[in-house]
């Protein structure tokens, strides 16, 4: 009988010592003085110490100081409390390693108490080292940016995905209004412009279903105070570790006084159009006061002008400013004797010189004129030609430009092709001849091109004023 006991207790003995021995933690027994009378090999793994340097010394010796009182307590506290086996709680100690460093670890102590009496202690420690200095920096790193969210101008907010805010910093509550305590949990809907909630709801759809964070936008929002303002934001997707969507996050930022600038600006620049449009609007009625048939031609040249560059799919602010530069492009008249202009005979060769100085004169009167687009030069250059034998300077090919090679095509067609107080017309298909030879020559390839399909396949026609023209809703009223 004795021997089976015998032999169950060696066996068990046998099977704790393996079990020890093989253990990543560290298993130490202490007697009741605290003195160490047994160790594991993962002691001298994790501290460095060999046994004959731990058995025999007090286990409080290798403690950090400030970990000390706490734990001789705990120890005491252990030893003097029943039942027979007991687990003191877990608690974090630090242990000094053999180079002496500090390593930390999670203990746990247990007594084992045979007819009364405390045999040993049993002191268990997981080392957290690592763990302990991976949160720190985890640690270090949300307060860094907690405290960056706390005081950063811009706001940052999270919402779950029914819409109420779960997160939110400083700036946040100061656009909305509210104080933390009313914000939180509060739906975004309830503090967004009705109008745009629909518009919001579908950008937070967007994001929900494609994962992709959305570009900047503007959205309204309504204070506390019933004040309205605009916000400018950017959203994301937020997800858990298993990847499942939790909310969205946002980079807010107020831009109600940028939108009152703007509007400010836009207004100011309405005002600027207007008196722009009417300083060319007096050009072109002095023109036309002086001499009518200079008038009508600056008139439909505009407008042919205007609808090759539509056709070569220019952008809109550049054919504006075709448009307006066809419109006074022969403003330079005014310098020339009315009696030149309306001349009904061939002019004489000193009279055709001072024709030709009409667009020096129309650069000079236009050169300090604020304007978007180069009218001056334009107006400069609308006698030049792609060889070089263009007039006032002889510019040649891509030194011209674009806008003053398509009012050069125009106006030979609207010269060509109306009656001058000299000659009759020469007519549609003399001009469109002229063009058609003279492309790559005299003329922009391209710039030909767009003008003989506009007449011989859109059906454009020069009229009288330079409006109504058959494809005139096809190209301006999309």
């Amino acid at each position: 009988m004795f021997n089976l006991i015998d032999e169950k207790l060696c066996y068990q003995k046998q099977l704790f010592q393996s079990l020890a021995e093989q253990s990543s933690d560290m298993i130490i027994f202490v007697n009741r003085e605290g003195i160490v009378t047994y160790q594991n090999p993962a002691v001298e793994i994790s501290l460095g110490l060999k046994v004959e340097e731990m058995i025999g010394s007090k286990i409080f010796e290798h403690l950090h100081p400030d970990d000390l009182k706490f734990t001789i307590d705990a120890f005491h506290n252990l030893l003097n409390k029943l039942p027979k086996y007991i687990k003191a709680p877990v608690q974090q100690i630090r242990l000094r390693h053999r180079n002496g460093s500090w390593r930390t670890f999670e203990v746990l102590g247990s007594k084992l108490v045979h007819n009364n009496f405390i045999e040993f202690v049993m002191i268990n420690l997981h080392d957290i080292t690592e763990r302990k200095k991976a949160d720190e920096v985890l640690h270090q790193s949300e307060n860094k940016y907690r405290t960056i969210l706390k005081y950063i101008r811009e706001g940052y907010s999270e919402i779950d995905l029914a819409g109420n805010f779960t997160f939110f910093n400083n700036s946040i509550c100061r656009f909305f209004g509210y104080s933390k305590e009313e914000l939180m949990g509060m739906n975004y809907r309830q503090c967004t412009y009705k109008e745009d909630v629909k518009r919001l709801f579908q950008t937070f759809n967007t994001v929900y279903r494609t994962g992709e964070p959305t570009e900047v936008f503007d959205w309204r929002i309504i204070r506390k105070d019933g004040t309205k303002r605009y916000i400018e934001s950017a959203i994301s997707l937020q997800k858990d570790s298993s990847g499942k969507p939790t909310g969205f996050r946002g980079i807010v930022r107020d831009v109600t006084e940028r939108k009152r600038m703007e509007g400010k600006l836009l207004l100011t620049l309405e005002n600027l159009r207007k008196s722009f449009k009417t300083t060319i609007q007096v050009l072109v009625s002095a023109v036309e006061s002086r001499d009518p048939y200079t008038a009508g031609h600056q008139l439909r040249v505009a407008d042919l002008a205007r609808t090759i560059a539509t056709e070569m799919k220019l952008p809109h602010k550049t054919i504006e400013g075709i448009r307006i530069a066809g419109s006074i492009h022969d403003v330079g008249n005014l310098s020339i004797p009315a009696e030149i202009l309306s001349k009904p005979t061939k002019l004489k060769e000193i009279e055709f010189s001072l024709i030709k100085q009409h667009s020096r004169s129309g650069y000079e009167m236009l050169k300090d004129v604020e304007s978007p687009w180069p009218l001056a030069e334009i107006v400069y250059q609308h006698h030049e030609r792609i060889n070089g034998s263009g007039y006032p300077r002889n510019l040649k090919g891509d030194k011209i430009l674009l806008e003053a090679r398509i009012l050069a095509v125009a106006d030979v067609m609207e010269a060509m092709a109306s009656h001058r107080p000299y000659r009759p017309t020469l007519g549609i298909e003399a001009a469109l001849e002229e063009i058609g030879k003279n492309k790559g020559v005299l003329y922009d390839d391209t710039v030909a091109d767009a003008c003989l399909k506009l007449f011989r396949e859109k059906g454009y026609q020069l009229k009288k004023d330079g409006k109504n023209n058959p494809i005139e809703k096809i190209y301006f009223n999309q």
